[in-house]
């Protein structure tokens, strides 16, 4: 554990508090953009579909 937060504060020091940030929201936009990927097509015309129809059913 302790090596892990000597890592962490060298990290810190290279990159700065604000690039990591914009860093990992740019990395977390990647893994979202990638799982979108990975659906096809039709997943994702069906996952448009679902809120229009309990919209309708209220």
């Amino acid at each position: 554990m302790p090596e892990l937060l000597i890592i962490l504060v060298i990290i810190i020091l290279l990159f700065g508090v604000g690039r990591i940030g914009k860093i990992t929201g740019e990395l977390g936009a990647g893994i979202r953009a990638f799982r979108e990927g990975l659906k096809g097509p039709e997943e994702k015309k069906e996952t448009k579909e679902e809120p229009k129809a309990e919209e309708k059913s209220e």
